[in-house]
């Protein structure tokens, strides 16, 4: 289990890099992308968005020559602002809404390389007296995984009744890193019913709430899948589980052509 509170979240040796960013409702937030100015002399900054579950979503595009930050469709300057300079890049949100939570990406590319790093923004009414929660993550995927299997990832959160918990509710997503573990995307989110959770009647035993998420796969969906819970200007991620997915074997006809 991995816990992030307004920090960076580093997975598998620097490849996935994603920052979390907790701001109250309706306050302003900026997220900032670094990157050397002598390595990229000649570099164009990408900010995209992405909410749960859906493609990402270019917000603007901005080059050294850029005076003032142009916007794509659904994003104006109203709302929102941009920067860039030798060294650095900024995106600044003048006002969250509800519908801003999302993880927010900034790809800095050149003629030759290209670097992505991630900023989950969560927003939140009330961040006082987090609980103590472990998030313990497995599989029902049989071995091998191959295309057009139906595999569930399941995901426990365990809470301590001993401690304070919030007034709210937690929320809990499913993060997925490629094959290339490049940057982590955004996929589900569950929502808060009492059905998934369990109280013991034992004092001192924990809560326990169990999340489910099933698809039907195919070679594209190969990857690392994480839950994660957020809470109270916190978010902790379980340790991953790696779904392999065995390539489809070609028959003979398919290999030599139909005679």
């Amino acid at each position: 289990m991995i816990l992030l509170s307004m920090t960076l979240l580093l997975l598998h040796q620097g490849y996935a890099l994603i920052s979390v960013i907790t701001v109250p409702l309706g306050q302003p937030v900026t997220f900032m992308c670094l990157f050397p100015g002598a390595e990229y002399s000649n570099t164009r900054v990408k900010w995209y968005k992405q909410s749960i579950g859906d493609s990402l979503l270019l917000i603007t595009t901005l080059l050294k020559a850029t005076s003032t930050p142009s916007f794509e469709k659904g994003f104006n300057s109203l709302r929102f602002d941009a920067n860039y300079t030798t060294i650095t890049s900024t995106l600044t949100i003048l006002r969250t809404v509800q519908g801003d939570e999302a993880v927010y990406h900034c790809v800095v590319s050149n003629w030759s390389d290209e670097k992505w790093s991630g900023m989950y923004l969560s927003l939140k009414e009330n961040t006082q007296n987090t609980a103590k929660y472990t998030v313990v993550q497995w599989s029902t995927a049989s071995d091998p995984v191959r295309p057009g299997d139906s595999v569930t990832l399941q995901c426990s959160v365990l809470s301590d009744s001993e401690s304070k918990s919030c007034p709210e509710e937690h929320k809990v997503y499913w993060f997925r890193a490629g094959s290339d573990e490049s940057h982590l995307s955004l996929i589900y989110a569950h929502e808060n019913r009492s059905d998934q959770c369990e109280k013991s009647p034992e004092i001192r035993s924990p809560q326990k709430c169990v999340y489910s998420f099933s698809k039907k796969v195919s070679s594209s969906d190969a990857g690392t899948y994480y839950c994660a819970v957020a809470t109270c200007g916190e978010i902790l991620f379980g340790n991953g589980t790696k779904l392999d997915i065995e390539a489809k074997q070609r028959t003979s006809a398919e290999s030599w052509g139909a005679v």
